[in-house]
């Protein structure tokens, strides 16, 4: 008879749960969410490289690598307690369950409709959940669930959109999460009063298409970002906002325009290129040319020469020869930005993308790789040296890294001093003297 590693054969109590996340941040979101509901159930939640009852594993389906470290962390938890129970979660949970049920010691998997649900399971874990699996048609999940991290004080990650109704030829996002949806923009405030009671100094704002805030399945839109981001400058609150990766097409003038007189959204863009050929732009079904995201980078630029913009880069995609490659590069290099993030492409299933002929060599994709990963030291040095003489409101974290203590500064410029711990926590005015030999700011 099948029994439960934890309940059944050993008779013990769960008391204590670990969570591991993969992925984006709205993967943390929901990972900090569900932690904080677990331990307002009684249970105790540990560190993943510690001795835990349960562990959990948010999993993410953008890359290969993301699918590897999946079974990575299910030895590593074996490794601690060869008797765990452990439970798969997330966007892989959703795609792919068979193949994650199938991987030595996972008990349990919860797709999208069911993740938030953990806690249930947990509580009623000697009704036998091993070895099941518990992931819907992704075309059923049309209802969206709020979530925020409150983990660390001084920053919080508010989700207030969820899926995404973009068709773009890599990816399986919108076959895992399901079709774009989003809160309301008075429960956004809402919850934006219960994390600023937490004394947190600013928030993130997250969604997995968060310039389409505004949709709710099979309803007519009531608002949109611009009229979230308007009523949260409204706020008669002591935080800041920033906003995470946003489409070009939906981060319009108007938005640009507002943030650059804003007093609470800081001067921070996350901006997906993913090519500058706009051949291969097609290719991906993008909705944006170069033209269009060449005019974004401008106009930022011109009203706020102080912004950090940071962009993503897939290198490898099918159809990408050399002259298309050295077209993406030279675009790139020409723009004011200021990083970037750099994805090889890898092959999905179910995806339009595996279908294309042209493939790109592995060692191809890698060479380009490290050419993009070398154009964006470059142009974060750059910007950093820009930067030297201004003063800052640096958010300091709380962590001791190597006897020092790191923070942000609004436009993301990354400062470090040595450990003191009435930092922690405090956004502390700092004048941006020279960059180290580790590439901050002091």
């Amino acid at each position: 008879m099948s029994t439960s590693k934890v309940t059944i054969e050993s008779k013990r109590k769960i008391s204590t749960v670990s969570i591991h996340t993969l992925g984006c941040k709205l993967n943390f979101s929901e990972s900090s969410y569900i932690s904080k509901s677990l331990e307002d159930n009684d249970f105790k939640i540990v560190e993943f490289n510690e001795y835990a009852d349960v562990y959990i594993i948010n999993t993410c389906s953008v890359t290969e690598n993301a699918d590897n470290k999946f079974k990575h962390f299910v030895k590593q938890a074996l490794k601690i307690n060869p008797e765990a129970f452990i439970a798969a979660i997330g966007c892989y949970a959703q795609l792919k369950p068979k193949e994650l049920l199938s991987v030595n010691g996972v008990d349990l998997v919860l797709g999208a409709a069911d993740k938030f649900n953990l806690l249930d399971y947990l509580k009623n874990i000697d009704n036998d959940y091993s070895n099941k699996i518990h992931s819907c048609n992704i075309n059923e999940v049309n209802f969206f669930n709020e979530s925020y991290s409150l983990n660390h004080r001084t920053r919080a990650f508010l989700k207030v959109q969820d899926g995404c109704d973009y068709k773009c030829s890599f990816c399986t996002i919108p076959l895992a999460r399901g079709k774009s949806r989003s809160n309301t923009i008075s429960n956004v405030v809402s919850n934006v009063y219960k994390i600023a009671s937490q004394d947190v100094k600013e928030i993130v704002l997250t969604g997995i298409n968060l310039g389409d805030f505004g949709k709710t399945v099979n309803k007519t839109n009531d608002s949109n970002f611009f009229d979230l981001v308007k009523e949260l400058d409204k706020l008669d609150l002591d935080l800041r906002f920033r906003i995470s990766s946003i489409e070009p097409n939906l981060l319009s003038d108007e938005i640009i325009e507002f943030i650059s007189t804003s007093k609470k959204f800081v001067h921070h863009f996350h901006i997906p290129l993913q090519s500058g050929s706009d051949t291969i732009l097609k290719s991906m079904r993008r909705r944006y040319d170069s033209k269009l995201y060449e005019s974004r980078i401008n106009k930022i630029n011109k009203l706020m020469p102080d912004a950090c913009i940071g962009v993503d880069v897939i290198v490898g995609f099918p159809g990408e020869d050399d002259d298309k490659f050295l077209e993406s590069l030279s675009f790139l290099e020409k723009l004011d930005i200021s990083y970037l993030h750099v994805f090889t492409y890898s092959e999905r299933d179910n995806t339009h993308a595996i279908t294309l002929p042209k493939i790109v060599q592995s060692n191809i994709r890698s060479k380009r790789s490290k050419l993009l990963r070398i154009l964006s030291s470059r142009k974060k040095a750059d910007f950093y040296k820009r930067n030297i003489g201004s003063t800052h409101n640096v958010l300091f974290e709380s962590e001791v890294k190597n006897g020092f203590i790191e923070g942000f500064s609004p436009n993301y410029i990354r400062f470090r001093r040595k450990w003191d711990s009435s930092l922690a926590g405090s956004l502390v005015e700092s004048k941006f003297m020279e960059i180290d030999s580790q590439g901050f700011a002091i």
